[in-house]
């Protein structure tokens, strides 16, 4: 199954050329860091799932059945990861500091999603915006953008400490 999902993104995504390859890593790595986010918690809930279908579509375009396909393959990649860095290092070499700062705000959104803020999945956000060197006002800013995007009441959600 998983061969066919990366014969797919091969296929469509990644046709010969080292520039789309190196995007196709990219597209995989903010997908991993999405998907760790979901199973940070142990709970996966729909409105999460969701939340990272939206923010694939919204940071690549892809369309339904690829963002799927991203999905699948970023959903193996994180179970096989030994830790974060092998994603965020990715990212800290190929995107700006506002792309970076937008993975942390999807990051969030994710996070949000199910009108609940665990412990885990804050720490893990802050962990991610550490590694990819996002500034904690920026930090901070993606927090209370997301949970206003969520539907949240500023104060909702807060786990002791930001």
């Amino acid at each position: 199954m998983l061969d066919s999902i990366r014969d797919f993104f091969d296929k469509h995504m990644a046709p010969s050329s080292a520039p789309e390859a190196g995007r196709h890593s990219i597209e995989v790595a903010t997908a991993a860091l999405l998907v760790e986010v979901v199973r940070m918690d142990g709970d996966i809930e729909p409105a999460e799932r969701d939340a990272v279908l939206r923010a694939v579509h919204a940071s690549f375009g892809l369309s339904g059945p690829e963002a799927d396909a991203l999905i699948e393959l970023a959903e193996d990649e994180a179970r096989q990861a030994a830790d974060l860095f092998q994603f965020t290092s990715l990212l800290n070499r190929n995107f700006s500091a506002e792309q970076k700062e937008k993975v942390v705000e999807h990051l969030w959104r994710v996070a949000f999603a199910d009108q609940e803020l665990s412990a885990w999945e804050q720490h893990l956000v802050r962990k991610v915006a550490d590694l990819l060197y996002v500034p904690h006002g920026a930090y901070i800013a993606a927090k209370v953008r997301a949970r206003a995007a969520a539907g949240m009441k500023p104060d909702a959600g807060n786990v002791q400490g930001s």
